[in-house]
């Protein structure tokens, strides 16, 4: 790696994941073997904003690489989202002598990346969420533990439904992505599967336990992803448990799992995308990159304009907003479209898959 600067920033924000302290390693170390000076900010860009500064060595990063949240704190800062508050952390930044920032989190996250890659401050983006939200990557941080937390959790709910002869709704976290709802409820054995992504068939579910019952089946699992219900508000899954005792005769339980999901030590998975993003980000930046988010496609590191996975998670989510194609040549809004596509084709393979075998 070529050593263009001397003094860079890390900082993660928005919603808390665990991998975001394995990720703050990562950067800290590779800068610090190319002689490069690392500064933790706290509270994500409310900290660079208002200064909470931190120097970071290799000791400071040591024995955090199984903590789960991150010991950087995090915010959400809508002061960061003015003129004014942006001036300030460029301020910050100049004061301090950053040189550049590393900014691990979501979707917001990137857009204040690229509020300070315009100012002229060097910024890249890590994707730290455990709703996988980010169309850009297969796998942001923090996902795959979100994943076996709620499966750990949904297999200990399984043992009491299977002694009581019961069923259970599982809520779970994911905001308006259904990847931990989806792949949670195959990978537990779920009769059914409530998301955005697919169309959800109530009155086909009904039929299915009560055939199942019928067949000896004791045990029900139903996992809801928590951005249906907010996208459906005649739609609550508390009452929804209820229709299934009335309509079946299977005793129902609701479980909200909540920030259950958020915490705890992170996987193997887990540590190793983060160690291996955040040593890709420090590379980018001393090699005099700016503006790109680091993102693991097909199972490789690769980079993407933060801008250009903006509007693709905007076009994936259908919020695409008008002049948002207008700096994109014809092939790359293709190449968008094409992305778009085969998330849309997965979710579809998954959602039949994990119908066929719940039968």
């Amino acid at each position: 790696m070529e050593r263009k600067f001397k003094k860079i920033g890390v900082l993660t924000s928005g919603g808390d994941a665990p991998g975001m302290n394995n990720a703050v390693r990562a950067v800290t170390r590779a800068a610090i073997s190319n002689g490069v000076e690392v500064v933790g900010i706290q509270g994500g860009y409310y900290g660079l904003i208002h200064e909470k500064m931190i120097p970071l060595d290799a000791r400071a990063v040591s024995g955090i690489l199984n903590r789960g949240g991150t010991f950087l704190y995090s915010d959400r800062c809508l002061e960061f989202k003015t003129e004014e508050g942006m001036q300030k952390a460029v301020d910050t930044c100049h004061k301090y002598g950053l040189d550049g920032i590393v900014a691990i989190g979501g979707d917001g996250t990137f857009r204040g990346a690229t509020d300070l890659s315009n100012r002229g401050i060097p910024t890249i983006g890590v994707p730290g969420s455990i709703d996988n939200d980010i169309t850009a990557t297969d796998d942001s941080i923090g996902f795959d533990t979100a994943m076996n937390t709620v499966v750990d959790a949904i297999d200990r709910l399984r043992d009491t439904c299977e002694s009581h002869a019961r069923c259970n709704v599982v809520e779970v976290m994911g905001r308006n992505c259904g990847d931990i709802a989806i792949r949670t409820a195959i990978a537990c054995g779920a009769v059914g599967v409530a998301l955005l992504e697919c169309p959800f068939d109530e009155p086909a579910l009904m039929e299915k336990i009560r055939r199942l019952k019928a067949g000896g089946k004791r045990s029900f699992i139903v996992v809801i992803a928590e951005g249906y219900p907010a996208e459906h508000p005649e739609f609550k899954s508390e009452e929804f448990a209820k229709r299934i005792q009335a309509e079946t005769d299977v005793e129902t339980k609701f479980v909200r799992l909540a920030h259950i999901v958020r915490g705890g030590s992170p996987t193997l998975n887990d540590r190793m995308l983060a160690t291996e993003m955040g040593y890709a980000a420090v590379e980018q930046l001393l090699a005099g990159k700016s503006d790109l988010v680091i993102c693991k496609k097909e199972n490789e590191i690769v980079e993407y304009n933060i801008n250009y996975a903006l509007i693709l998670d905007r076009m994936y989510k259908g919020k695409l907003k008008d002049g948002d194609l207008d700096h994109f040549s014809n092939s790359q809004i293709k190449e968008m479209r094409e992305i778009c596509e085969e998330k849309r084709i997965a979710y579809r393979k998954l959602y039949k898959m994990m119908d066929d075998i719940s039968c």
